[in-house]
């Protein structure tokens, strides 16, 4: 169930704004300001302000009902969904032309909305995209995550160049993380929504199914969202099951869309890129309770997998050798088959 609240009384609310920005929020109560703000002040487009609390156990609802604006909505979810299905709820209730996502701990530059929508609508586009400003909270650092020369050349994101981008652990630029502006009409009349089954990796697979509906994507390369990094990583975050439900819904993604020759090799890759990361999330956790015979099997399964590895837990397998030798866990006369799987 989902529990509607208006900041005002809903009728003297703009039933026909330009563009509805959506907010999945779950415990959000010391960001979720900032991002209100940032679309509050977005200027010469009108805005309303969609913002689905995800059960939060803090005070974020509270602090968005602090808000006296009328073009705000507040959706409380009963159960708690993750982002995929409060974007959903919010994409059910919108109103606006257009639709921008924008994360709760996150920002937009005042111009943002009006520059994309601007350039959206002069090439015929149904969605557009920016450059985004990171500023890492860790360390009091800002910058461009995309060349800004970059995005220039690119002009048009298609469907092979996004997925080719969107590998884990890699140094290629990922268009997933950007923030796309896009046609409610477009999203509604080809029934694309986010995979609820995903908690991460819901952005890109509804940003590829929108591109696979025939969506063109327009890049404009200037700035205009911020993103906040906080204490954490991908590397600490992802585990093996996030990967799995990945691969499970691009195995739909798939059964769903026809992709030409260029769009299925780089499927391909992702493919491949995911079932390593799965096999090297399963070396992780083999190191971690130092079983060097998985270790060992890893290594003949998909040996590609360790290239993932960075120095500490390299080290860390070092030092499990020579306990792991002195038990002689081979016979004389060398492996066995059992040896050769996980």
């Amino acid at each position: 169930m989902v529990r509607t609240f208006w900041l005002q009384p809903a009728e003297i609310i703009d039933v026909h704004p330009d563009i509805s920005v959506i907010i999945a929020a779950y415990n959000a109560e010391s960001t979720i300001s900032r991002a209100i703000r940032s679309a509050l002040e977005q200027d010469g487009v009108s805005v309303e302000i969609i913002v689905v609390d995800d059960k939060s156990s803090d005070n974020t609802v509270d602090v968005v009902r602090s808000f006296s604006q009328t073009n705000i909505r507040v959706l409380q979810l009963d159960v708690n969904g993750g982002p995929a299905r409060a974007r959903n709820v919010a994409i059910d209730a919108a109103r606006g032309r257009w639709i921008a996502v924008l994360d709760a701990d996150d920002e937009m530059f005042p111009g943002r909305l009006l520059a994309l929508t601007s350039r959206a609508e002069s090439t015929g586009a149904m969605l557009v995209v920016d450059n985004i400003e990171v500023i890492d909270n860790r360390d009091g650092n800002t910058y461009q995550m995309f060349p800004a020369a970059r995005l220039k050349q690119v002009e048009k994101l298609t469907l092979p160049i996004f997925i080719a981008s969107n590998l884990v652990f890699s140094s290629t630029f990922n268009y997933g993380y950007m923030k796309p502006v896009f046609s409610r009409e477009f999203v509604l009349r080809h029934g694309l929504r986010y995979s609820e089954n995903l908690r991460i990796g819901e952005d890109y697979l509804f940003f590829a199914s929108m591109l696979a509906s025939g969506g063109e994507c327009v890049v404009e390369p200037t700035t205009g969202y911020s993103y906040h990094v906080n204490d954490g990583s991908i590397s600490r975050t992802l585990k093996f099951h996030h990967v799995a439900s990945m691969i499970e819904a691009d195995a739909v993604f798939l059964a769903r869309f026809e992709l030409d020759l260029e769009a299925k090799a780089a499927q391909a890759r992702r493919t491949r890129n995911l079932e390593e990361v799965q096999n090297f999330l399963s070396l992780v956790e083999y190191i971690k309770c130092g079983s060097v015979r998985n270790i060992i099997r890893m290594a003949l399964v998909d040996p590609m997998a360790f290239r993932f590895l960075h120095m500490p837990v390299a080290v860390r397998i070092k030092r499990l050798m020579p306990n792991f030798m002195s038990r002689n866990p081979f016979p004389k006369h060398g492996r066995t088959k059992q040896h050769s799987r996980v």
